[in-house]
């Protein structure tokens, strides 16, 4: 084989696009509810973006992101996440000035070098939401509500959501202080993670490596750490979830492996994917714009795996749309493809998902064609139907047959279709 796909990619073929149009489509649909604006950023940003945005000691920018330098001499990055382009734009923009919050959805590639692996490739797709401009706890509980609405309305059921603050910068130095005094008495961390208790200690707590779990186990808890203003801020978070009625754990080891998140950081997991079941991931980062050189602004959002949430939603047995056959068949007999051309054309303008011949088969093999394509209506055109200028419609379930003047035949179909 001469061509084949770079390691870590994947090819979404006609038979599979259908489950991803539905994705989107429902996704599309509850951010227009929330009233979420759709924002389309570049698939890649300058480096330095990242670097500062995402944190320079993070995974993310020590270990995954595609970075090149461009023929301007410039270093530039792929989009390795969604939110530090949206909080570029919104400052770039000047977005402030519009009524706040500003609030955006995205459906865009991701792509980070890491090793391939069931639902995490080095080039995935991301659906997610940002709400930038308030600090109030409503907005975080609208965003992990517009998760589960849309969780909801796509079929997947069974899900947790887990909760937790990291505090803000005041309050989370005392904490950073005392957890790296407990697991620095210990031993077995990784090597990963023995870099990180120097760089980023919380990072710790996220590693899913066994001997680094096991030790975090009983470490202490950032919610014994947190501020009064930290601690107001959950317990509303935590109010207004139960308002709603959405079921959640606080988890007191939950953090994300960005160092842009502040205050509230949550995940939400299913079942169907083992041991790594995150199916949506996201919080807030009120210091993210400064870090971008803007003012402060306090943010909000999440972001989930387009393959993750296929994967999850066929583990659950639920059922997903697949390529859409075609209805209408335009069979010819003889020399006759320039009304079949036409024919075909007409039926599709009337919103029917029309076809013809294209391989020079026979009427018989046509009509052959036509069942496998189980399509409901087949429109035959001969020598005689040509002269007449009345083709011959067969309903392919019954059939039965009717003629009709070539200029009705789109109507005719559409209107028992019910187009």
């Amino acid at each position: 084989m001469l061509i084949s796909r770079p390691r870590g990619t994947n090819d979404i073929l006609p038979g599979d696009a259908g489950k991803w149009r539905h994705a989107e489509a429902t996704f599309r649909e509850v951010c227009r509810r929330y009233s979420y604006g759709e924002i389309r950023t570049p698939v890649f940003e300058h480096t330095e973006l990242f670097q500062r945005g995402v944190g320079e000691s993070t995974d993310i920018v020590q270990k995954e992101m595609y970075t090149f330098t461009d023929r301007g001499n410039r270093s530039i990055t792929l989009k390795a996440e969604g939110t530090a382009p949206t909080v570029r734009a919104y400052l770039e923009n000047k977005l402030h000035a519009d009524p706040q919050p500003v609030k955006m959805f995205y459906i865009c590639p991701i792509f980070r070098y890491e090793r391939p692996q069931a639902g995490r490739l080095r080039q995935h797709h991301q659906l997610g939401v940002e709400a930038i401009g308030s600090a109030q706890p409503s907005v975080d509980v609208e965003t992990i509500a517009l998760a589960m609405d849309f969780f909801e309305m796509v079929g997947l059921r069974g899900l947790e959501v887990r909760l937790n603050s990291i505090g803000c910068p005041r309050c989370r130095s005392a904490y950073r202080e005392r957890l790296v005094k407990y697991l620095s008495a210990k031993e077995g961390l990784c090597p990963d993670c023995s870099r990180r208790l120097v760089q980023n200690p919380l990072r710790v707590l996220d590693c899913k490596r066994p001997e680094c779990r096991a030790l975090v186990q009983d470490s202490p808890a950032m919610g014994d750490y947190l501020c009064d203003e930290c601690s107001v801020h959950l317990a509303h978070v935590q109010e207004y979830l139960g308002g709603l009625q959405v079921p959640f754990d606080l988890d007191p080891h939950l953090v994300r492996g960005l160092d842009y998140y502040t205050r509230t950081v949550f995940e939400i997991v299913h079942g169907a994917l083992g041991a790594q079941g995150s199916v949506c991931s996201g919080g807030r980062y009120d210091g993210l714009a400064q870090e971008c050189g803007g003012p402060p602004t306090p943010g909000v959002g999440f972001g989930l795996g387009i393959e993750r949430l296929i994967m999850a939603l066929e583990g659950s047995g639920v059922s997903l749309p697949g390529q859409e056959e075609a209805q209408c068949f335009v069979a010819m007999a003889g020399d006759r493809g320039c009304d079949a051309v036409t024919l075909v054309r007409d039926i599709r303008r009337h919103g029917i998902q029309a076809e013809m011949d294209h391989m020079d088969r026979s009427l018989k093999a046509q009509m052959r064609h036509a069942g496998r394509l189980g399509v409901r209506y087949t429109v035959i055109v001969g020598d005689e139907e040509a002269i007449k200028r009345r083709a011959l419609v067969k309903e392919m379930a019954s059939g039965q047959q009717e003629e009709v003047p070539f200029d009705k035949v789109g109507s005719f179909i559409a209107e028992r279709i019910g187009v």
